[in-house]
Formats: structure tokens, sequence, C-alpha cells
């Protein structure tokens, strides 16, 4: 969508355009414990309020990649591993707030998570004993994820920065 500023220097118009905000989320599934781990989910503590997926709006000047590890320290503590890309999801009203955009990482972390300063609470939930109050459409990716883990939808390897 576009709209048309005036210049305040020439009084010409300039374009302004309305784009998707860049966001990542990530699927942190706790290692080291036998067979598949739990699901680190935050409590959030703004609205829209329920639980959600780790994640977060990627700052300018930082890759998606960088952003995805960032958001996971600072509301979980944990130092991710970056394992695959679950997928782009950009559905306008996703987020009833504003448009977003965001890439979704499937991760690994070890140690106990902590929730972070804008989180209400975390919890570690077993995949076939999710929360019912999930925010956005997490519920819709942590059902890719659960297929993805099967075998049954692919994902695309992480790209690392050069």
């Amino acid at each position: 969508m576009k709209e048309h500023l005036v210049c305040p220097h020439c009084g010409g118009q300039v374009a302004r355009y309305r784009n998707p905000l860049p966001t990542v989320d990530i699927v942190i599934e706790l290692t080291g414990r036998g067979g598949p781990g739990p699901i680190v989910l935050i409590e959030r503590a703004n609205p829209p309020l329920g639980w959600a997926l780790p994640g977060g709006f990627v700052d300018y000047g930082e890759s998606v990649e960088s952003a995805a590890r960032r958001e996971a320290r600072e509301e979980t503590g944990l130092e991710v591993e970056l394992v695959a890309i679950l997928g782009v999801y950009s559905r306008p009203g996703r987020d009833p707030r504003f448009h977003t955009q965001t890439t979704v990482f499937a991760a690994r972390a070890q140690g106990r998570p902590a929730a972070g300063s804008d989180a209400a609470g975390l919890r570690a939930f077993a995949l076939d004993d999710l929360p019912q109050a999930i925010c956005f459409d997490h519920g819709l990716i942590l059902e890719h994820y659960r297929q993805w883990r099967a075998g049954a939808r692919p994902a695309a390897p992480v790209q690392e920065e050069p």
C-alpha cells in the first residue's frame, strides 16, 4: 500500500510504503532428556494474552538468524542451535496488532529456560499436551512443526551468514 507524504524541503510528494513488519519465531525443543523434548512457550504479559512461541521483531541491520538467537536469549535465557527454517508465515491477520511476516525456525537448546522481562511466565510443554490459549497462528506453526518432526513436511536448512 502506498501513501504520499509532502517533502518539508521542496513541497513535492514523496511515496511512503506500508510494508509488513519482519519478525522471527522459534520452536525451541529442549534436548538431552531422551526422546522428543518439550517445546518452550512464553506466557505473554501484554495483549494478546496467552501462550506463544519465543520471538519478536528483526532489528534494522540484523539477519533473521541473528534475530532468532537474540530473541531466544532475551525471552528464555537459552542459547539455541538453529536447525531448520520451518516456513514463512505472512497472513495479514496473523497478528491482531499489525501486519507481520515471520520466519519460523526449529531450534534445539539445553539448559533451564527462564522467562524474560516481557513474559508473564514460561513453560516447556510436550507436543501432545499443549495449552489451549495459544496466540497468533502459533498453534498452526506447532502443528507444522509436529508434521516436520514426523517427516511429513519439508523444511529448509539454515543458511549461516558468511
